[in-house]
Order: structure tokens, then C-alpha cells, then sequence
């Protein structure tokens, strides 16, 4: 499946647009991981625990994108968008769509 977030794939030609596609993954935070955050919170850096669930949820609402494509008979999905947002206290979405489409 091919990614984009350009109108086109260079090189190819749209020859079908399927519709708008999207996937989305919630999660909370670990416990352990907000200890570490707290106290990486008072000195300073990157907080990896944050950064590896966020690089989980965004892997797990792409897949879920891609297999709305493929269920379409897609084979790439062009304007790939993410957004994110806080559902709850200590949860957040990861949100992807895009427009899946065939090229050949």
C-alpha cells in the first residue's frame, strides 16, 4: 500500500478514487510511565515513555487505515493526515485519514 501526503503519486495515475479512509488508536498512560515522565518533567528532555506510545498509536491507527484501504480494493492512500487529541484525563487519540485511491 502506498502513503502519501501529496494529492498524487508521482509517476503513477489515479485511475480509481475510493473514498475518504481513516484509522484511530486511543490510548491511556502507564502508570510507570507517568513516573518517569514526572520526574524527567523536572529536568528536563524528551519523554521517551510519551513518545513511544504516541510512535504504538500512530503505527496501530495507520494499519487500521490501510486495511479500510485494501477492503476497498485500494492500493495507496493519497492526502495522509494525522490528528490528535485528548478524549479523556490521561487518554489521547491518534487519528489518521486520508482519500484511498488506485493507481497504476
Amino acid at each position: 500500500m502506498l502513503l502519501t501526503n501529496i494529492e498524487t503519486i508521482p509517476g503513477k495515475t489515479i485511475t480509481v478514487c475510493h473514498g475518504v479512509v481513516s484509522g484511530s488508536s486511543v490510548r491511556s498512560k502507564h502508570v510507570g510511565r507517568d513516573i518517569m515522565a514526572g520526574l524527567k518533567n523536572m529536568v528536563g528532555g524528551e519523554l521517551r515513555g510519551y513518545t513511544e506510545l504516541l510512535e504504538e498509536s500512530r503505527e496501530q491507527a495507520t494499519e487500521r487505515m490501510k486495511a479500510q484501504a485494501a477492503q476497498l480494493g485500494a492500493n495507496a492512500i493519497v492526502n495522509v493526515r494525522f490528528s490528535t487529541s485528548s478524549v479523556a484525563a490521561g487518554a489521547a487519540e491518534i487519528y489518521v485519514y486520508g482519500t484511498a485511491v488506485t493507481v497504476g
